[in-house]
């Protein structure tokens, strides 16, 4: 069969068929044949990892896609197959805000990231190498069509909701502008329509600090000899940006580090909260891809829905969604809460029923991954569990 690509409200044939539809583990993953079309090039028979949970209803009208981060993986919730713990596991689940006992929920790893979707570092299939610094350039338009080919592949015409979270939000607006007859609701948490100079400031300094890791080798890196140095710096500042100087106050306060690894080091740590940064740079370390974080960091700032019509107004008279929730949190400067506000008043002259939610957490942009107890509430209520 045919595909048709919904991009720039108009359907494109990208002359490709779907190839494979296997699974692995609770992981599946979706192999197209032929030409898959990006904003800004093209990939060959790329790949889409998903997971799901729930099952689809006979009427086809309970599916909910999620969309990612920046970093995280497909795995948002536990399940007979995978119990690891996913990074919504509050929010996923029988009797949970999404209740997988009512709806079919989806969630891909991005294309372009490192968790199964095809990537920078993934093998291109006309050279036979990793793509690395060859892989074009990404946007979240590109995301959001590869989201449309699996919901394609699963038989599901139109979504009961869209969601996202940060980078994911973004997305979630993208696909519904891409794609407006394909969802009926929007769900955005700490994201908006566009990223601020303030936000792209802070991501072109993490990426700097990357790319300025003599290890890094201009993308041509081993990946067990990756540049760690610079993602360990990244990390911290991203972790720094996640969070809020209030948090940091309660949480920490001047306390001091009880480690002692960095014995003989003059400059080495004297606070917790150096030690908390510490811990989760070293985490990240191995198990992202830089050259993924890269592509992935510079396509957030690239994202902007007013491109869709030359004015943020004109971009959302493309969308056909009955409804819509917008969600912020005041102490979020990454993400600030004048942006959702944006976001809401401008849906508002285009969508019937749109809420907009302010939250009082001190958790700053992490809030929706860590502060339950405010965000459940809202969550449930927009799906009435």
């Amino acid at each position: 069969m045919r595909s048709k690509l919904q991009g720039s409200g108009e359907a494109r044939d990208t002359s490709y068929l779907f190839r494979q539809h296997t699974r692995d583990s609770q992981v599946f993953k979706l192999q197209v044949d032929g030409r898959f079309e990006l904003t800004r090039g093209e990939l060959d028979s790329p790949t889409f990892a998903y997971e799901t949970w729930g099952k689809l209803n006979a009427q086809r009208n309970n599916a909910v896609f999620i969309f990612t981060g920046l970093s995280p993986s497909s795995h948002v919730a536990s399940s007979k197959e995978d119990p690891s713990t996913g990074w919504w596991e509050d929010m996923v689940g029988p009797d949970k805000p999404l209740d997988t006992n009512r709806f079919f929920v989806i969630c891909m790893n991005s294309l372009g990231s490192c968790f199964g979707s095809t990537g920078p570092a993934s093998i291109d299939p006309a050279t036979g190498k990793h793509y690395r610094l060859t892989f074009p350039v990404l946007t979240l338009e590109d995301i959001a069509n590869a989201a449309a080919q699996v919901l394609t592949a699963l038989n599901v015409d139109k979504l009961h909701t869209a969601i996202g979270a940060s980078m994911g939000g973004m997305t979630a607006l993208a696909f519904t502008l891409l794609h407006p007859n394909r969802a009926g609701g929007l769900i955005s948490i700490s994201s908006a329509a566009r990223s601020e100079p303030f936000a792209i400031a802070l991501r072109s300094l993490q990426r700097e600090m990357i790319r300025s890791d003599a290890a890094w080798q201009q993308g041509n890196y081993a990946f067990d000899a990756g540049p760690a140095m610079g993602m360990r710096l990244a990390r911290k500042l991203g972790m720094i940006t996640y969070r809020s100087a209030l948090e940091w106050s309660e949480r920490f306060g001047r306390e001091r580090a009880t480690d002692d690894t960095h014995q003989g080091d003059p400059f080495g740590i004297d606070f917790e909260v150096e030690s908390y940064l510490d811990a989760h740079a070293n985490k990240f370390i191995g198990s992202f891809d830089a050259n993924c974080y890269l592509y992935l960091s510079r396509a957030m700032d690239l994202f902007d829905a007013a491109d869709h019509g030359g004015s943020l107004a004109r971009g959302l008279q493309r969308l056909k969604l009955e409804r819509a929730l917008i969600v912020g949190v005041e102490t979020d400067f990454l993400f600030p809460l004048t942006q959702q506000q944006e976001l809401a008043v401008a849906l508002r002259d285009q969508v019937a029923d749109v809420d907009y939610a302010p939250l009082e957490s001190i958790q700053g942009h992490d809030s929706f991954l860590v502060d339950m107890d405010r965000f459940r509430p809202v969550i449930a209520n927009y799906f009435g569990t």
